[in-house]
């Protein structure tokens, strides 16, 4: 049964350690800090929020689709470092309906090299990165409007 009020938010690998984790770089806000500020928000948008964080590539592949079984709204993807790797992810996005939109807490495209290419973002509706936390706010409101 599909349920569109429902966000599904997925987080890769180290996004455990935020706000401990290269604060200059993600901030000082932890997973946890986000996931409140995104139940707040998604309150006043009509809708749920789905947080979840995994350390191992098939979590976030099954978790996605999860969500296109689901039908849920939208999928918001912090991919971690997967979002240069993974073709698994990119091939999960694009085997479900779901709109899917990167999130970054940082700017990929104004740090390493090895960063600026993004399998994810390939597969995905959209991409949202460098606000830090207000990242995934953006991406929410993004979503609420698909």
């Amino acid at each position: 049964m599909a349920d569109k009020s429902v966000v599904y938010v997925l987080n890769g690998p180290n996004l455990n350690l935020l706000g401990t984790r290269e604060p200059e770089i993600y901030g000082s806000d932890t997973l946890d800090d986000i996931a409140g500020r995104l139940e707040d928000r998604a309150l006043t948008l009509g809708l749920a929020v789905e947080m979840r964080q995994s350390n191992h590539e098939g979590h976030l592949v099954d978790w996605l689709h999860e969500a296109g079984a689901e039908g849920a709204k939208a999928v918001l993807l912090n991919a971690g470092a997967y979002t240069h790797t993974s073709i698994a992810l990119h091939d999960a996005i694009k085997a479900i309906a779901v709109p899917v939109i990167e999130v970054h807490l940082s700017n990929p495209h104004a740090r390493e090299p090895f960063r600026h290419t993004s399998l994810v973002g390939r597969a995905a509706r959209g991409t949202i990165a460098g606000f830090g936390a207000d990242s995934y706010l953006l991406a929410l409101d993004a979503a609420a409007r698909l």
